[in-house]
């Protein structure tokens, strides 16, 4: 059996932190111990110089600017002419880089694979009605196109509003795989836990509004009444980053977030094994939730949304509490329930580790992933 080129093209890639991000480092990573030959071309956002990282090729495109997050990367089309691959292999939601990476392969009579990490939506009059004509418009036809599509999320047939009915005429081509974790890093170390100490891990910019923050801190105004010592650590970077740390101090709450700025994976999973719980309250279009399994690896407990892919597998296998979108109210009594019951949390943790290890390994999720591969260039 012949060994394959695959070239993947998310908007962005390693330096840049984020899910897919880390989604498409992880799957190439294993791929190369498989024997793949694997290439990236992205937007070279942030800067970097790096061409190469564990084997990983990668190749960063100067771009003008963004739309609804996606670098737009006008040589994009000419690199994909000239490179030589046997499978495309692109993830969304970043229309322009999936669109072109699919029209030029199907040129090139290349394979083509598409990740869908989200449902498609946008805020605010015009992006959302650029959204819309998309979905009606390019998608339909990228949808046709596509040798196969795998989703991350295990519930899109209810979660997915924009998209699902879409997507729902091409379940012949549709694989659910849901992402992983890197479960030798994100792991228990012995660090001794900071009673009362709450972690939230987001990019903090308009776009990752959906993940919540706002209701976060609401709920957290209403746990101060009894718990008035908890501190909440925020990881990430963003233009609303300011704007949120203003609003925590007009709500009262400038000592109880602590705003930590951009943390890699080793300084994540240090946070991870510090805190007492991990909050993912998004409130729409939310993937798979890979910080749940990062944190849940490290054995502490997590409270995420019922919109979140991982929701149903962290109910069903008790490894924290799921709450309804947009319910600030609900959030606060999942966060005291855990925080006056440590036993509670301490096995809800050592669930989620377990549960982790048995479905989520990044080998496992790659040797799926490669299953596809080989029936794509039958």
């Amino acid at each position: 059996m012949k060994s394959l080129k695959i070239l993947q093209t998310p908007a962005r890639f390693y330096p840049s932190i984020g899910g897919v991000e880390y989604a498409v480092y992880y799957l190439s990573r294993e791929l190369i111990k498989l024997g793949y030959k694997v290439k990236i071309i992205c937007a070279n956002e942030p800067k970097s110089n790096l061409k190469n990282i564990e084997g990983i090729q990668i190749e960063r495109l100067n771009y003008i600017g963004k739309i609804t997050n996606t670098n737009i990367t006008f040589n994009l089309p000419y690199r994909l002419l000239k490179e030589d691959y046997d499978i495309m292999h692109t993830h969304m939601p970043t229309p322009w880089t999936s669109d072109i990476s699919i029209f030029i392969s199907k040129m090139k009579r290349k394979k083509t694979i598409i990740t869908i990490h989200n449902d498609m939506d946008k805020h605010g009059f015009f992006p959302k009605l650029l959204s819309d004509i998309y979905l009606n418009t390019l998608f339909k036809i990228i949808l046709r196109l596509v040798d196969k599509i795998i989703i991350v999320n295990p519930e899109w047939e209810k979660k997915f509003l924009n998209t699902r009915n879409l997507l729902k005429g091409y379940k012949n081509k549709i694989f659910t795989i849901p992402n992983g974790v890197d479960f030798e890093l994100f792991k228990p170390d012995g660090t001794k836990k900071i009673k009362n100490t709450l972690l939230f891990v987001s990019i903090l910019d308009r776009y990752h509004e959906y993940k919540g923050f706002d209701y976060l801190l609401e709920s957290l105004k209403i746990i101060i009444k009894t718990h008035p010592k908890i501190k909440l650590l925020v990881i990430g970077e963003g233009e609303l980053k300011d704007y949120y740390s203003e609003k925590a101090s007009y709500m009262g709450l400038g000592e109880n977030v602590i705003f930590l700025g951009q943390k890699n994976q080793e300084e994540i999973a240090r946070y991870c094994n510090i805190a007492s719980i991990l909050i993912l309250p998004s409130i729409d279009i939310e993937g798979f939730g890979i910080v749940l399994l990062e944190a849940m690896a490290c054995k502490i407990p997590v409270i995420a949304t019922d919109i979140v892919g991982l929701a149903k597998e962290v109910k069903q296998n008790n490894c924290g509490i799921i709450v309804k979108t947009r319910d600030s109210q609900a959030l606060a009594e999942a966060i005291i329930r855990l925080l006056k019951n440590p036993e509670l949390a301490k096995k809800m943790g050592e669930n989620g580790r377990m549960l982790v290890e048995e479905k989520w390994g990044w080998e496992k999720i790659a040797n799926k992933i490669e299953k596809i591969y080989w029936e794509a260039v039958k």
